[in-house]
């Protein structure tokens, strides 16, 4: 419940704080949390980034507030965080669909993203398979691609294009002869969000001890004790409700802390669209 009781802190924090625009690091600050994590779990949980949250509250609050009163559309603009009307335009019709102008005079229908309110329901009665290692350092060889998040991301994230473009010029067959490490699947990593930028670091690679062969470049984790969950059906989706429900169910229920390090998905299967298909996910915990 801690988790819980934290996140929904910042959560508050943020509606409280909303015109000012607050920066990650204090909200996370709310929910004890680094300003990686705290974006990670929050965007997992919500399918939002929290700049994308608050953006859409903002815009939220700018139209019940331009419906009922006669505040002049420039000040709402500069109100709500807009440097321009024009701006503040273009925000409004991507979010609304309509000009403030149109939603003063009742043309279009607003959209309101309401504030988030964390509850509790009744879960957990499927299992979760999981085991505990604890590793020394090791490290990872392959390619590095800076993929947008987010809103940034609304033509897509660029990570099935990265698989696609690795799978067709042969990197994965590359990475797999490479594998001679204890995770034996070729590797998707995220990490160092970038808030500003609204992007994340994503590695397609393998675990490998040795030189770091031409083309590749290497990541070295730390030491750390990992979680791995076991991921079976559907790759595409089984891993995306994976983390779900790590997020919602397992990391509520025990009591680690999320460690400042990468998280890795491992391909294990050789056929990851079968329903047999079974991957892993590597979290790391302290």
């Amino acid at each position: 419940m801690a988790l819980v009781e934290s996140l929904q802190k910042a959560i508050d924090y943020m509606e409280e704080h909303l015109l000012e625009q607050p920066t990650i690091e204090r909200i996370s600050k709310q929910a004890s949390l680094s300003p990686y994590h705290f974006q990670r779990t929050f965007t997992i949980l919500t399918d939002l980034t929290v700049g994308d949250y608050m953006r859409r509250r903002r815009l939220t609050l700018a139209a019940q507030e331009l419906t009922r009163t006669d505040c002049k559309i420039i000040d709402l603009a500069y109100k709500y965080g807009y440097e321009t009307p024009e701006a503040f335009t273009k925000a409004f019709r991507k979010q609304h669909g309509c000009t403030p102008s149109e939603a003063r005079h009742g043309i279009g229908k607003l959209q309101s993203y309401n504030r988030l309110a964390i509850q509790v329901s009744l879960k957990g009665a499927e299992p979760m398979k999981y085991r505990i290692v604890e590793r020394e350092d090791f490290t990872v060889v392959g390619l590095k691609r800076e993929c947008p998040c987010g809103e940034n991301a609304e033509g897509g994230s660029g990570i099935p294009e990265f698989w696609g473009e690795a799978n067709a010029d042969g990197t994965v067959n590359k990475l797999t002869r490479l594998l001679n490490g204890n995770i034996q699947g070729v590797l998707g990593m995220t990490c160092n969000y970038n808030a500003d930028k609204g992007t994340i670091d994503y590695w397609i690679a393998a675990e490998h001890s040795g030189k770091t062969p031409d083309g590749f470049s290497s990541f070295t984790i730390p030491a750390s004790k990992w979680v791995v969950f076991e991921v079976l059906g559907y790759a595409p989706t089984a891993m995306v409700n994976a983390w779900k429900r790590i997020y919602s169910e397992w990391i509520p229920s025990n009591g680690y802390a999320l460690a400042e390090l990468p998280a890795i998905e491992a391909y294990i299967s050789p056929d990851l669209f079968s329903p047999d298909s079974l991957n892993e996910i590597w979290l790391a915990v302290k």
